[in-house]
């Protein structure tokens, strides 16, 4: 196996709750599952069906996200975010994990949560929707 060095520049926080996402909300909502998001993206699977994107369309995903405390509690923060989708990767038949690109960061890192570096400020309802 080859080994390739990390590129990203930010961790990933990787959980599985539901996201839901469109090419405009006020049509048919599709549901998939988060794999992991960062301040700049995500990534989650869907069913490989008309509902799923495609690379470069673009579409608005609605997902939460924990929001960890130093003394171990944690918030959920809702959020909605629009990006384009940079890649689809076909997982099987039934199943397609998408990656998207925000077109707004996300106002904190969720993956650097744990490490001590989040900005534990409270988050505005502005700021998360």
């Amino acid at each position: 196996m080859e080994y390739t060095p990390e590129r990203r520049r930010e961790r990933r926080l990787r959980y599985h709750w539901p996201v839901w996402f469109a090419e405009d909300f006020a049509g048919m909502l599709h549901q998939g599952q988060m794999v992991d998001v960062c301040s700049g993206g995500a990534a989650f699977t869907c069913y490989a069906n008309r509902g799923c994107p495609g690379p470069g369309q673009h579409i608005t995903a609605r997902f939460s996200v924990p929001c960890h405390h130093p003394d171990d509690s944690f918030d959920i923060a809702d959020l909605i975010r629009s990006g384009s989708v940079s890649r689809v990767d076909h997982l099987n038949a039934g199943l397609r994990r998408v990656a998207m690109s925000f077109f707004e960061p996300l106002p904190f890192k969720p993956g650097e949560q744990e490490s001590g570096q989040m900005n534990y400020e409270p988050l505005t309802e502005a700021a998360i929707v």
